[in-house]
C-alpha cells in the first residue's frame, strides 16, 4: 500500500434515507445536505430516457463522448478538444491530481472549501497549504495566497461559488490574482454552481481561458441540471494540458445513458433559469430569516446557506428528528443547508427559531 494512503481516513458517508427512516421513525426524509437541485430534472430528460434506445447496451458507449462534446462546446463557445469528461468532477480532481502532481509538490486551497482538492493531492503525497478564509466576508484572502507560492507549488484550487461558504468571487479579482501567479503554477476554478449565480450578466470566469493558459473551468450537470445519479463532469482548459489528461481518462468513462440525459438536459435551458429563478427567491427568504433570528451567514449566490450556530450538531438532530437531513461537520459550529422548496425552508426554519428561543 502507497504509504500516503495508510495515512488518510476514508470517506464515512451519511446514513442513508432508510437508515434515518428507521432510526427516528419518521415516514419521510428531506435531503438537503447534498446540495441536490430541490426541483428535479428537466421534464425533457425523464421523456428522453423513457425512450432510449437499450438495444445496443452490449457494446461499449462513445469513448469520446463527441455528441455530447458538440453540444458543450457549442454552448461554451471553446474548441471540442479543450474538454475533458469524468464521472462527475470526483473523477477530474483525480485526473488532474494524478497528471499534475507528484510526493513533495504543494497545492494551495482556501480554508474551508471542497474536500475532494486536498484528498486527492494527498493521495498523490503532495503538500497542502490551507489559507483561511476572510471570517467576515467568505472571500478568498488572495494575498496570503501568493505569498505561499513557491517552487513546489503545481495547483491553486478556486472553488466559485465557493462549497460550503456559497460566496461568489468576482471575475476581474480573479483575474488580478491570476496575473500575479507564475504561469507554471494551475489555477482550477470549480464552477459546480455557477448557474446558480444572480445578478451578473456573465458570472462565469470562462473568457479567462483566452487570456491564461494556466487556467481550467470546471462544470458539472449535477446540481442545476439536476443530473446527479448520472455523473457528468468536465473540465476545459488548454489543448495542450486537456491531451495529457486524456491519457490517464478511463476509456468509456461516461455510459451513453449518462451521455444522452446531459445532453438532453444542456439543450433545455429554460428549466436551467426556471430552477434559478426559484432558487434565488427562497435563497433571499433564508438570508432574511437568519438575519432576523441574529445567525452569522455567508451571502450565497449558490444553491446552499452556510451559517454558524453554537452547538450545531444537537440543531442538525433536530432537524433529523423533523425529517430535514443537513450537512454537518465542516465547522465545529456550523450547518450547510440545501435549499429546499418553500415549505420545506419554512418548516425548517420555524424549527430553528424555536430551537433559538426566537420564534415571532
Amino acid at each position: 500500500m502507497k504509504e500516503t494512503i495508510k495515512k488518510l481516513q476514508s470517506y464515512i458517508p451519511e446514513e442513508t434515507i432508510n437508515q434515518v427512516k428507521k432510526k427516528y421513525h419518521l415516514s419521510y426524509i428531506n435531503r438537503l445536505s447534498a446540495n441536490e437541485n430541490s426541483y428535479g430534472t428537466s421534464p425533457k430528460v425523464v421523456t428522453a430516457l423513457q425512450n432510449f434506445d437499450f438495444s445496443k447496451s452490449n457494446f461499449y458507449p462513445d469513448g469520446y463522448a463527441q455528441e455530447l462534446r458538440t453540444k458543450v462546446a457549442n454552448q461554451m463557445q471553446v474548441d471540442e478538444k479543450n474538454i475533458v469528461f469524468g464521472v462527475g468532477l470526483d473523477e477530474i480532481i483525480s485526473y488532474l491530481s494524478r497528471v499534475f502532481l507528484e510526493k513533495g509538490d504543494e497545492v494551495i486551497i482556501p480554508q474551508p472549501t471542497f474536500s475532494e482538492y486536498k484528498l486527492n493531492a494527498e493521495v498523490e503525497g503532495a503538500k497542502v497549504i490551507s489559507v483561511s478564509i476572510d471570517k467576515l466576508t467568505g472571500r478568498y484572502d488572495y494575498e496570503t495566497m501568493l505569498t505561499k507560492i513557491t517552487s513546489r507549488t503545481k495547483i491553486i484550487w478556486i472553488c466559485n461559488p465557493n462549497n460550503p461558504t456559497g460566496v461568489y468571487e468576482p471575475v476581474a479579482a480573479l483575474e488580478r490574482f491570476i496575473k500575479q501567479v507564475p504561469q507554471n503554477i494551475l489555477v482550477l476554478i470549480d464552477e459546480a454552481y455557477i448557474q446558480f449565480v444572480t445578478g451578473l450578466k456573465e458570472a462565469s470566469a470562462l473568457p479567462l481561458l483566452k487570456e491564461f493558459d494556466n487556467v481550467g473551468i470546471m462544470r458539472t450537470f449535477s446540481k442545476a441540471y439536476g443530473l446527479a445519479n448520472f455523473r457528468v463532469g468536465f473540465i476545459v482548459l488548454s489543448s495542450k494540458l486537456a491531451e495529457y489528461m486524456q491519457t490517464v481518462r478511463l476509456p468509456y468513462n461516461l455510459n451513453s445513458l449518462s451521455q444522452k440525459a446531459a445532453g438532453v438536459a444542456l439543450d433545455d435551458q429554460a428549466f436551467v433559469k426556471q430552477v434559478q429563478a426559484k432558487n434565488a427567491i427562497e435563497r433571499d427568504k433564508w438570508q432574511t430569516f437568519l438575519k432576523r433570528v441574529g445567525l452569522k451567514y455567508y451571502p450565497s449566490q449558490a444553491n446552499f446557506i452556510y451559517f454558524y450556530v453554537d452547538n450545531s450538531a444537537a440543531l442538525a438532530d433536530k432537524l433529523l428528528s423533523n425529517g430535514f437531513q443537513v450537512r454537518r461537520g465542516l465547522e465545529s459550529t456550523s450547518l450547510r443547508i440545501t435549499i429546499g422548496k418553500a415549505e420545506a425552508n419554512v418548516r425548517m426554519q420555524n424549527i430553528i427559531a424555536q430551537y433559538l428561543n426566537k420564534l415571532d
